[in-house]
């Protein structure tokens, strides 16, 4: 409070006025006796008027001074006692040592002096150490805005309760744009009598505006097979929290009349305008079908794409239309380039090496110098036995180059393939995709998030058994001039039969169609026995993975590699295919230590499962029978992460 005047005081300005007077008054006497008496008499009475009123003022400035600070500090106290804003003291060992009036009302049975603040939130003392300045606080299911006075051990709650739920009603109302496409629709009803047609059509039609009108989402069919959605973002939280029922009753529905039509369904949502929300939900549709449909792809203005559903294979294409128009612009952007590079993954396998040996065919074929990019460091055991076999075939090994050769040599106008991966972070090497703007994709997995940017070509067929499969298609309507040899038919072949479990997942008639074209070609299914071959150690170690195996749920078996050195990828692959061989198990995760220091989580599954979904969120992907992942940390840090994707995927729950 400031300094409150003296009443024995006087102030300067009055001191000045009566010293000029009495100056005045004096000099006035020398020059005029009579008048100088009678001015000093009169400066005398107004002196003592005006000190003594000067007095009086300064008491009654001081009364009601004193007066004023009396219910200042009242004030302060009902403040500090009645003001809606929690006030608490804490000591230096975290313990409550005084809360107001309105803390106490907020909390009248949680809160009693002396109690650690960890008894009032787990939250407070880590945002304590680190000297938060404000941070928002659950207590009691009400939200509070906390500001840290930590100078002073004092902490200030305000109740922002009504401010997030008018926050949260605000974003729940926020519209979110949708696409449905109906799978297959064109192939499926192809042939089909007008009659059958409008039948299916008006069943799909009317089961979909049943679950518009059951969730509140305005449904407009603008195409036979293609339809838009209009909601927000309550709504679609509800619809995630079911993981998109409508899916499985439409598979159900159109599979119980033997008609394989499934659906694709792509939101855009986020604080974004209504053209971008437009251009986000084709995006996620581009994407939802790129994986192979029946399942919903929601993408976020901040890039992020959660996926529900996908739990059927591919319905394989019966066509091969696309395949010879892929085969004829592959072609022309071979013709168009100096050079071919052709890329797999790391630590690539049978099908990696084959597919890319079939792209090297396509580019020879068109006169074309092209180079497989290898490196010798990330090779398994089986593609080592390979790539020996291949070394001692000069014409062929010459066309093999490491990827510091390979960015020595690339130019802007070279055409860079990749084949059996389609994520930048599991390139060989990535750097070379910086080099080029002239990329190409072939790849037979389901397509994630992560994916190549701006590729001038992409070929992805998730319904393929391998990338060997996709590339035979494709050599077939290459010119004719450069024929197989067997050793690269041969390799191809091994590829598609290491994809395919030797013919018993992912085979479609087309997998067929392109084994009988290497067969023509002279590929030696006994040289694919060699290449498979396994050696003892191996078989052991494979054992040892599968004796330390635990059955997790019902039906799901999890394997912890207990070896100190890492293992081979193609191993542990192969333990979670020996796992699944098990009675009763419907799906199998292997988690073992890799030679590159990583931790390798592979997957298998019989479809019931959707091991692709588990996997991409531990940072991977596949197929929905066949994925893998790898991560960081320690193997009973990603078995816990595991276990709970686990059962967030196969119990249910929100997924928000």
């Amino acid at each position: 409070m400031p300094n409150v005047p003296s009443v024995k005081k006087v102030p300067l300005q009055l001191i000045v006025l009566l010293t000029s007077g009495l100056i005045a008054g004096l000099l006035l006497l020398v020059f005029e006796l009579y008048a100088g008496i009678i001015y000093l008499i009169l400066w005398l009475g107004a002196s003592i008027y005006a000190v003594l009123a000067e007095i009086q003022r300064q008491r009654t400035w001081n009364f009601y001074i004193s007066k004023l600070s009396h219910r200042v500090k009242k004030v302060g106290a009902d403040v500090v006692h009645e003001l809606p804003i929690g006030i608490l003291l804490f000591n230096e060992r975290y313990e409550i040592e005084w809360v107001n009036q309105h803390f106490s009302k907020a909390f009248p049975e949680d809160i009693l002096l002396g109690q650690s603040l960890d008894d009032l939130s787990a939250a407070l003392i880590p945002l304590i150490k680190e000297e938060a300045t404000e941070e928002v606080v659950t207590l009691n299911e009400r939200n509070f805005r906390v500001y840290f006075k930590l100078d002073e051990r004092r902490l200030y709650f305000l109740d922002v309760t009504d401010h997030y739920q008018l926050e949260i009603e605000h974003r729940d109302k926020k519209v979110v744009f949708g696409l449905i496409y109906l799978d297959n629709y064109d192939e499926v009803t192809q042939g089909m009598d007008d009659q059958m047609k409008s039948s299916i059509n008006s069943q799909v039609t009317s089961a979909l505006n049943r679950w518009a009108l059951e969730n509140g989402i305005y449904l407009k069919k603008i195409a036979a097979d293609r339809f838009f959605a209009v909601m927000n973002r309550q709504i679609l939280r509800e619809l995630e929290h079911e993981k998109f029922q409508i899916l499985d009753d439409i598979r159900e529905m159109t599979s119980s009349q033997n008609i394989p039509l499934t659906l694709s369904i792509a939101i855009g949502s986020g604080d974004v305008p209504y053209p971008e929300l437009g251009h986000m939900a084709q995006s996620s549709l581009d994407l939802a079908l790129g994986r192979g449909g029946d399942q919903v792809a929601i993408k976020q203005a901040n890039g992020k794409v959660r996926f529900y559903g996908g739990k059927t294979n591919p319905i394989e294409k019966r066509t091969r239309v696309r395949a010879r128009v892929i085969s004829h612009a592959l072609r022309e952007l071979v013709l168009t380039s100096d050079q071919v590079y052709i890329m797999g993954h790391r630590y690539p396998d049978m099908d990696s090496i084959g597919g890319a040996l079939g792209v090297l065919k396509i580019a020879q074929a068109n006169q074309k110098k092209g180079r497989i990019i290898i490196n010798q460091n990330e090779l398994d055991v089986g593609v080592s036995r390979l790539m020996g076999e291949m070394q001692r075939h000069e014409s062929l090994w010459q066309h093999f180059i490491t990827p510091d050769q390979a960015l020595e040599k690339v130019t802007q106008k070279t055409l860079l393939i990749i084949v059996d991966t389609h994520k930048p972070s599991m390139v060989i090497d990535e750097r070379l995709m910086n080099k080029t703007d002239h990329v190409v994709v072939i790849d037979h997995h389901r397509r994630g998030e992560d994916f190549v940017d701006d590729p001038v070509l992409v070929y992805m067929e998730p319904y393929a058994s391998s990338t060997a499969e996709l590339v035979t298609e494709l050599l077939e309507y290459q010119p004719k001039g450069l024929e197989l040899s067997v050793l690269e038919a041969t390799i191809m072949l091994a590829g598609m039969i290491v994809d395919t479990k030797s013919f018993t997942l992912r085979t479609g008639s087309r997998t067929f169609d392109a084994a009988s074209y290497l067969r023509s070609k002279g590929a030696d299914t006994v040289l694919v026995q060699e290449f498979l071959k396994e050696d003892i150690d191996h078989y052991v170690q494979r054992a040892q993975l599968v004796a330390n195996a635990d059955i997790y749920l019902d039906g799901i078996a999890i394997a912890k590699g207990d070896m100190e050195e890492g293992l081979d990828q193609v191993l542990i692959a192969q333990a979670a295919d020996t796992l699944l061989t098990m009675t009763g198990i419907r799906a199998s995760f292997v988690v073992c230590h890799r030679k590159d220091g990583k931790i390798s989580v592979s997957a298998r599954s019989l479809g019931e499962i959707n091991v692709q979904v588990i996997m991409e969120a531990l940072g991977g992907g596949g197929h929905l029978t066949n994925a893998a992942a790898q991560v960081d940390g320690t193997i009973d840090e990603c078995v816990d992460q595991l276990q709970q994707i686990i059962d967030e995927h196969v119990e249910g729950g929100d997924e928000e």
